[in-house]
């Protein structure tokens, strides 16, 4: 039987996963597949301006127009995500596989950033920018999963281009309800409490 694909969800750190690149992340996932899983982590900007990095595309940038730490994985070179009306304005393939035309992130793909920002830019409602991703071997996510290192929820489209990157991973649990919404006020240190 086929696991559903986890594209387009979010993956919420569990307070026992305290490895200091996943703590208290919100990951959004960008393609889930067969040979392995690839995110970017949406909750930890940095103190870079997207201009700085990536020239002229800083002002097509959602705020916070600064660079966020997408994950551990290939931190030299970058990944870019951009919601646009339409998905037509993404190179081929770039718009997120496997999401559902009805889902609210129809239209989010992956923005090449060496395309002229003049001519892509302005198509785009949103665009955030990350310095590295997350990414997991076949079965490996799964496996955290049933662990508990992980809560899998879904994503909206102001999940992912929040202009209050620290307050994401509470906002998240808040709004699951039950037993996830108690954890949106767990202590980010428990013995100090």
């Amino acid at each position: 039987m086929d696991q559903p694909t986890l594209t387009g969800r979010l993956l919420v750190a569990a307070p026992l996963l305290q490895e200091d690149s996943f703590r208290r992340s919100v990951v959004f996932v960008v393609d889930d597949a067969d040979d392995g899983t690839l995110g970017v982590i949406l909750n930890r900007p940095l103190d870079t301006a997207v201009d700085d990095v990536v020239t002229d595309w800083g002002t097509f940038a959602s705020e916070p127009a600064v660079m966020f730490f997408g994950g551990p994985v290939a931190t030299e070179s970058g990944i870019a995500l951009g919601s646009a009306g339409s998905a037509e304005y993404f190179p081929a393939g770039a718009p997120l596989e496997g999401v559902p035309p009805e889902s609210a992130l129809n239209g989010l793909g992956v923005v090449d950033l060496d395309a002229p920002a003049q001519l892509l830019g302005g198509a785009l409602d949103a665009l955030r920018v990350f310095i590295g991703y997350t990414g997991w071997s076949s079965g490996q996510l799964a496996g955290e999963i049933e662990e508990g290192a992980w809560y899998v929820v879904d994503a909206t489209a102001a999940d992912v281009f929040t202009t209050e990157p620290e307050a994401l991973r509470s906002r998240v649990l808040r709004r699951q309800g039950g037993d996830l919404a108690l954890l949106s006020t767990y202590p980010d240190d428990p013995s100090m409490n």
